[in-house]
């Protein structure tokens, strides 16, 4: 193996302010190795200075006085994310209202793209919150008043009272459709740009455009990888031409600071040849570290759950199988859909004596925080959503990760003490192969959503539209197509009114929203909601505790051979009857947590739509829809064609009973599957609709429900012909 500190670049000595530099104008190279006493130790006054962001206070607000626009490179651990909003609360400058500084605190893009994604592990909302408790705390004060923190479905601010507000992209992008130019607030930091989610990238082509119409908005834009200079250029309205009324303020040239977050230097490794299977080869490297290595913890990166808990069962046994002296491996997993105390489990200080082994996804490069790591053990791999228009396919792809999350894996082995990195790939590949920088999520999304964002915003030229990245000509095609099969644009392509408007309203996938809608015009307004708050969710279900077998079992307690949908509501009402006992899902296999989160979300849904002017009934307050059925034919009956009125480009046709049922898109006519979690997986209706598609060894339809195929044409005759 080789060894060296940072692949590429020599390693960073401290220095202190100083005038630009002439060859970079506006970039002033910072860099600092952090203290090796106590860090992190002390109080919380003694953290704060601590943290290498502290020593910048000054050139921060120099910049942000000087600069429309201030781009600010830190590594995770700098502290930007909690100090920077302190410090410019603390002060006041020329010409700038600090009425409010908004903290717009940015995760995973691939969770955040999706108005419906809401149960990944820590999302961006359990994120933004924990930060906003943290900034209180530091400035002694309650949360929700002097700081307090905007997400969905949540909002814990005071209007005349908060001064530091946490939210994230889409709160923040709904906030603009009543407020476009962002007029209340005086300073927006988007954290984590680098990550260039779907709503990041779309965000940050309309503080642009604010910023032309409003010169005295400060921008902080703050990232963890070396693309700054292309976030600069992007800012860069230097050379564009104001009325002479705006051309003054700051300078519309963006800075660009540089603030090293590491505390220690991290050896890294590579291999000398290519291996073929990364999974054995991250569990070898593991027992190589606890053989041969100092105490310390391990944190792997693997590409999802199979992966990781395949990896989990191999080192557990090898565990067990250690002399008595060599058998303090702790091993955790760590990813999307863990219980409460598992999480907890990953988080907590490792026991006197252990060596605590966490194998994640890259949910742990840059959005949660791992202290105590001291080993990093590379893959080299990642899993990417892909969305393919053409065949409307969002397909989970293991892909080879960039140099940017490379240095950002790495950079987790040195927070407390000096570490290492073992890269499960060789050098060669690293410096000739590996991309520089990953795919942004907008050119790997499906973008119905961000079309509709931008027509409520009154942005009708979405193709002129300036763009960080601009999406792909086809994917926009699909969105509109889709938005105007929905009756949500019009054939200018316009918001239609009121139905376009009234999901633009909604902070859901649009298709939900016109399912929504169509329920008010059915009469089960208040079902099509209950099943909007359960597929806001990734998933009810306890995964991984017991087997299979008893998770079908505790499914077919509730299930009815309509589908998916209905037997959401046969939960619902099964946990409402229970007095919402969290005893009753731990015997049905049902997720507490989950649960009071559908109520939640229900909750917030119904004063929307309240304030929507829809009006809110259910299905069996009327039974004059069809009068010749029974009422409980007759609920199912009405719920199946709200929903089908919702997702009918979502139709698929079965075209063979044998090994489960294959079906065809209608639209595409693509093979699809059932998934194995949905209650229909062993049962084959003639016609169906899907909530969403994902492809891995085949393309699955999650969240199915039974149709009848006359409903097609009777609903979306413009979409269908017999």
């Amino acid at each position: 193996m080789s060894r060296f500190w940072r692949p590429g670049s020599e390693r960073p000595q401290p220095s202190s302010l100083s005038v630009l530099e002439d060859d970079e104008p506006g970039f002033l190279p910072f860099s600092t190795l952090a203290s090796n006493s106590s860090y992190g130790y002390g109080g919380l006054e003694r953290h704060r200075q601590r943290l290498p962001v502290f020593k910048y206070r000054t050139a921060i607000l120099y910049l942000l006085e000087t600069h429309a626009t201030t781009i600010i490179v830190g590594e995770t651990g700098s502290g930007k994310t909690t100090q920077i909003p302190q410090h410019v609360l603390d002060t006041t400058w020329r010409g700038v209202s600090l009425s409010r500084l908004v903290l717009m605190f940015v995760s995973q893009g691939s969770w955040l793209g999706r108005w419906w994604a809401g149960s990944s592990l820590y999302p961006t909302q359990k994120i933004g919150s924990s930060v906003a408790s943290r900034v209180a705390e530091e400035m002694d004060v309650k949360l929700g008043e002097e700081v307090g923190y905007t997400i969905r479905f949540e909002d814990l601010t005071k209007s005349a009272v908060t001064r530091i507000k946490f939210l994230t992209d889409g709160v923040l992008l709904r906030e603009m459709m009543d407020d476009p130019l962002l007029s209340k607030y005086s300073v927006v930091m988007v954290d984590e740009a680098h990550e260039r989610s779907l709503s990041t990238d779309m965000l940050l082509g309309l503080l642009k455009k604010i910023q032309r119409r409003r010169p005295e908005l400060r921008l902080i834009i703050s990232s963890a990888t070396i693309e700054a200079k292309s976030i600069a250029a992007f800012f860069n309205q230097s050379k564009k031409k104001l009325p002479a009324s705006r051309d003054f303020g700051p300078s519309r040239e963006p800075a660009i600071l540089s603030v090293e977050g590491r505390g220690y230097d991290v050896q890294i490794h590579f291999l000398e040849e290519p291996v073929s299977n990364y999974l054995q080869a991250a569990v070898s490297t593991v027992l190589d570290i606890h053989n041969q290595e100092p105490m310390g913890d391990v944190l792997v990166f693997l590409t999802g759950q199979d992966d990781i808990d395949a990896a989990v069962q191999m080192l557990t046994d090898e565990a067990q199988n250690l002399a008595a002296h060599r058998s303090g491996l702790l091993v955790l997993p760590l990813y999307a859909g863990l219980s409460r105390a598992e999480q907890e489990l990953v988080f907590s200080p490792t026991p006197r004596g252990k060596r605590k082994v966490v194998i994640a996804t890259n949910i742990a490069e840059t959005s949660l925080t791992l202290e105590g790591m001291v080993y990093v053990v590379d893959s080299g791999f990642s899993k990417q959503r892909f969305y393919n228009p053409i065949t409307d396919i969002e397909s989970l792809v293991v892909a080879p990760i960039s140099k940017a999350s490379a240095r950002q894996r790495a950079g987790r082995a040195g927070r407390v003490r000096p570490g290492k990195c073992f890269r499960l790939y060789t050098e060669e590949y690293f410096e000739s192969e590996m991309p520089l920088e990953g795919i942004p999520e907008m050119q790997r999304s499906n973008l119905v959503s961000c079309v509709i964002q931008l027509k409520a915003l009154g942005i009708d030229n979405i193709l002129g539209f300036d763009w960080l990245a601009s999406p792909s000509p086809e994917g926009m095609i699909r969105a509109l197509e889709v938005l105007y099969s929905l009756g949500i644009l019009d054939e200018d392509s316009k918001l239609t009114s009121p139905t376009g408007f009234q999901v633009a309203e909604m902070p859901l996938d649009p298709m939900l929203s016109r399912m929504i809608i169509s329920g008010s015009q059915f009469g089960c307004s208040e079902e099509m909601i209950i099943i909007a708050a359960f597929l806001s969710l990734q998933s009810i279900w306890v995964i991984g505790r017991g087997t299979q077998k008893e998770l079908d079992e505790a499914k077919q307690g509730f299930a009815v051979a309509e589908g998916d949908h209905i037997t959401y509501l046969n939960v619902y009402k099964g946990f409402l009857l229970s007095g919402k006992s969290s005893q009753w899902c731990h015997k049905n296999l049902i997720n507490y947590q989950a649960m009071k989160k559908v109520l939640e979300i229900r909750e917030q849904l119904h004063k929307l739509v309240q304030r929507l002017g829809l009006v809110l009934k259910s299905c069996g307050q009327d039974t004059q829809v069809h009068k010749d059925a029974h009422e409980s034919d007759l609920f199912i009956y009405v719920v199946r064609k709200a929903i089908t009125s919702g997702f009918f480009a979502h139709a698929c046709r079965l075209e063979s009973s044998s090994h489960g049922g294959m079906y065809k898109t209608i639209r595409t006519s693509q093979e699809v599957y059932i998934h194995p979690s949905s209650v229909l997986f062993r049962v084959t209706p003639k016609w169906v609709v899907y909530h969403s598609l994902v492809s891995t060894d085949c393309q699955y339809m999650r969240n199915v429900i039974a149709v009848d195929s006359s409903w097609f044409t009777e609903l979306a005759p413009h979409f269908f012909q017999i």
